[in-house]
C-alpha cells in the first residue's frame, strides 16, 4: 500500500515567495518518494506542494469541502485542475479536516492560520506522524509551544525541520520505525482527559 501525507497549511493571507517555493519542493520531496499527496483542495501553500508534487509526477488527491466540482470551483474559488482524484465531502471547510487527517498516515505543516490548528489538533489526537516545516510562520512556527500548553500524550509523533528534503527523511526514519512496531496504520485513539 501507497503511503499517503497530507500537506496542510496556510490558505490565504500573507504568504512570502520563499515560503511558497518551500511548500513546492516540500510537494517535490514527498513525489520522489512516490508518496499520494492529499490536501484539502485548497489555495495557497497546500496548493504549492500540489504543484511541486505534480512537477514530479505524483498522484494528488483532495479532499473538497464541496457537494460537486460546481460548488468547489464557484462558491470554494477552489483548484481543481491538478488534482488526480477530488473527494466531495459536501461538510464544508471544518468538516473536511477530520477527513484529509483520517485519510493519511503522515501530515505535514506548513505555515497556517486557524484551519491547520484544527488539522493539526486532530492529527495530534488520532495520533499521526507529523512533520513541521519550521521557518514558514504561523501555526508551524508555534507547535513547540502549543504542545507544552496541550500537555497530553497521544501517541502522535512530531519531527521538525527546516529543509523539506530533511524534514521528509525525519518523517520516513519514524514512520519506517512506526510499521516496525505496528502504530503507523492504527486508527484514532481515545485518550481520557
Amino acid at each position: 500500500m501507497r503511503m499517503k501525507i497530507a500537506v496542510v497549511g496556510s490558505a490565504g493571507g500573507e504568504l512570502s515567495e520563499e515560503i511558497r517555493a518551500k511548500a513546492r519542493e516540500m510537494g517535490r520531496c514527498i513525489a520522489r518518494r512516490d508518496i499520494i499527496v492529499v490536501t484539502g483542495s485548497a489555495p495557497g501553500l497546500p496548493h504549492e506542494a500540489v504543484l511541486g508534487a505534480k512537477e514530479e509526477g505524483a498522484f494528488v488527491i483532495g479532499i473538497s469541502p464541496a457537494h460537486s466540482l460546481d460548488e468547489h470551483r464557484l462558491v470554494y474559488n477552489a483548484p481543481w485542475e491538478e488534482y488526480d482524484a477530488l473527494i466531495f465531502i459536501g461538510s464544508g471547510l471544518m468538516g473536511r479536516e477530520i477527513e484529509i487527517i483520517r485519510t493519511c498516515e503522515a501530515c505535514v505543516v506548513i505555515g497556517g492560520r486557524s484551519g491547520t490548528l484544527g488539522e493539526f489538533a486532530i492529527a495530534y489526537d488520532e495520533a499521526r506522524l507529523i512533520g513541521v516545516l519550521t521557518g514558514t510562520g504561523g501555526v508551524a512556527d508555534h507547535i513547540p509551544e502549543l504542545l507544552e500548553v496541550i500537555n497530553k500524550e497521544t501517541g502522535a509523533e512530531i519531527v521538525m525541520h527546516d529543509d523539506p528534503e530533511q524534514l521528509l527523511a525525519l518523517m520516513m526514519e519514524s514512520h519506517e520505525e512506526r510499521v516496525r512496531k505496528g502504530i503507523a496504520y492504527r486508527g484514532p485513539v481515545i485518550h481520557e482527559g
